[in-house]
């Protein structure tokens, strides 16, 4: 197919005809007016750190006011910028979309010191006492106690907003560098039949589903080639961007970044060492898949790094985007009818942009943009994992729906909790397969879905060790582009074991994936959304009525309460090993349904 030619792009033109419309320009100077009414606001009703004492109902009517015109704000902020990153993220070479993007980091970092202060001030007074005079503050009670836990660990005043200012130069800076660096590197791309072709990253990296093994191989040869071009001014972006977490993190006081990481997240401590151990005892049964997904491609022992997302020999060469979404609208209208019908509307309202293309940021992502509309970036190759990845995205835009009509405080979402939708949703396009496949068609799907597994149980792993790394050795030196190659070495093989082949292994996995330049961390939520949404959907099928009723309300509620809370919802201990184990036993017996088709298809010899 022509991929470019007939793929869906989004518009942002509804809203704003282009950066430059008088529309535009005209809301960016609203914006900055109101959030300089919004500082005086805070200063005049004294939002800040205050010494403990009766509420009155002059403190209701400040936190009315107060939370309503930062609801507002922030709405028109968030609007905004992703207005802007539409063009950022697709055309990283625009230079007016380059700056404005700047410019609402500018006016992020006015907006956060003043989270910093409602956090000091409800703190001060106690969530449940202004609560009792206060209307917005009753509204806000789950979003609003996790500011006042926050307090904890946050500067004086005048730090926070000092780093507020200094991280859109520093953190954020670097973070642009490595999304800029490597949305435009090129790759020389060798083919099998002796032509070369010069092809953006993502669609090189696109290509490590290609029924040809030796397309696969050049694939990651030419990746071999090209990251290393670019590795030293990456290396200095994440020297800087954990360099400058470490610090701030021992400012506030947090014993490691990990446990910011989980305070983020809505995570327990407990809960997470729960998800660990269950991930811990899955390894083994990941590394036996990759060695008869070996056996499958003819490769001695272990699976070389280039067939890991490979699809069977006997799969499809490729699929068209109207059949693969198809078969993502089909799978969501079984769940219901308001899930099947967004497929349709992000379509027909053009919130998608799914080619791959010089200039645009590798993988995939939704963000919510106007009222109950997302827009969903993909980057479609064709493969059967491309069907899971729009399935995800549009399972985060239908999330996005349910949060519809609550506040954007209300819909700060922790990222754990922000998979909980995305997963579901694959799992509903997996089963719906597996509920009708049979042989070498069942097989495929298996396959597809394990090669997703693997990534998120083990080398999500990786990641985690690799980061945790990453910021102990940080908090003495600078690490050196060759440190860093070994590091990712040293945890790919501590994850993936003798499941891979560890001469083929990926040294530059650091340097492409955006998670350790745009937060910290942003590793481990995707293990517990695959594993919560598993166990979501064992609850759904025991009991569909119940939990359709529920789903919505469940999904809207995930910014304002906790990991343990959603769970509860739905009777599910997430605190209890059992849960997880529960969840990874699923993937178990999926491995070793794949191993029997595999015998039975006479494809492992």
């Amino acid at each position: 197919m022509a991929v470019t030619d007939e793929l869906p792009r989004w518009s942002v033109a509804d809203i704003h005809k282009s950066l430059e419309a008088r529309s535009f320009t005209d809301a960016m100077e609203l914006l900055g007016a109101d959030v300089g009414r919004l500082e005086s606001l805070f200063d005049e009703r004294g939002i800040r750190a205050v010494d403990p004492r009766e509420v009155t109902t002059d403190d209701g009517e400040a936190a009315d006011l107060v939370i309503e015109s930062y609801n507002r704000a922030l709405q028109a902020s968030e609007v905004l910028e992703a207005t802007v990153y539409a063009t950022v993220s697709t055309n990283s070479r625009d230079e007016l979309a380059q700056s404005l993007f700047s410019q609402m980091l500018d006016t992020e970092s006015r907006l956060q010191p003043l989270l910093a202060r409602l956090a000091d001030w409800v703190s001060s007074l106690g969530v449940d006492q202004l609560a009792a005079v206060s209307q917005q503050v009753a509204q806000h009670g789950g979003p609003l106690t996790r500011l006042a836990s926050r307090a904890d660990h946050q500067m004086l005043e005048m730090e926070e907003g000092l780093y507020a200012e200094l991280a859109t130069n520093g953190s954020s800076a670097w973070g642009r560098l490595q999304a800029d660096v490597t949305s435009q590197l090129m790759a020389e791309v060798s083919y099998p039949d002796g032509h070369v072709e010069t092809l953006p990253m993502p669609a090189v990296r696109g290509l490590a589903a290609e029924p040809d093994v030796l397309v696969r191989k050049a694939a990651y040869e030419a990746e071999m080639e090209a990251w290393p071009t670019v590795s030293t001014p990456v290396a200095a972006a994440m020297n800087a961007i954990k360099g400058e977490a470490n610090t701030v993190n021992r400012r506030r006081h947090w014993e490691s970044p990990l446990d910011a990481s989980l305070f983020a997240n809505s995570v327990s401590r407990p809960t997470f060492e729960a998800m660990q151990e269950a991930v811990s005892s899955v390894l083994p049964d990941f590394r036996h898949w990759m060695r008869t997904k070996a056996k499958i491609h003819k490769d001695e022992g272990s699976l070389p790094w280039w067939n890991l997302m490979a699809p069977l020999p006997l799969a499809e060469d490729s699929i068209s985007w109207d059949a693969g979404i198809d078969v993502v609208r089909s799978a969501f209208s079984e769940f219901s009818p308001q899930l099947g019908g967004l497929v349709d509307r992000a379509l027909a309202e053009s919130w998608i942009d799914a080619p791959p293309t010089d200039g645009k940021v590798g993988g995939a992502f939704c963000m919510p943009f106007v009222n109950d509309r997302s827009l969903v970036l993909l980057n479609w190759t064709g493969s059967a994992d491309s069907v899971q990845t729009a399935a995800h995205e549009l399972g985060h835009a239908y999330h996005n729906v349910t949060l519809a009509e609550r506040t954007q405080l209300q819909r700060r979402l922790p990222m754990a909790l922000a998979e909980t939708a995305s997963i579901f949703c694959e799992t509903l396009v997996v089963e719906a397969g597996l509920a009708t496949l049979e042989g070498a068609e069942r097989l495929a799907l298996l396959d597809v879905d394990l090669v997703g597994s693997n990534q998120v149980i083990v080398d999500i792993r990786s990641r985690v060790l690799f980061e945790t790394e990453v910021f102990a050795r940080r908090q003495q030196r600078t690490i050196g582009v060759g440190e860093l190659n070994e590091m990712m070495n040293e945890a790919q093989n501590a994850a993936y074991g003798d499941g891979l082949n560890q001469e083929t292994a990926h040294p530059y996995m650091w340097l492409l994936k955006p998670h350790y330049y745009g937060s910290h961390f942003y590793n481990w939520p995707y293990t517990y959304g695959l594993l919560f949404g598993l166990g979501l959907f064992a609850r759904y099928k025991q009991q569909p009525d119940r939990f359709r009723s529920g789903y919505d309300n469940l999904l809207s509620r995930a910014g304002m309460d906790t990991a343990e809370q959603l769970g509860e919802a739905f009777d599910l201990d997430v605190t209890d090993i059992g849960f997880w184990q529960s969840s990874v036993e699923v993937l178990r017996k999926r491995i070793t349904e794949y191993e029997s088709l595999a015998k039975d298809l006479g494809l492992l010899g």
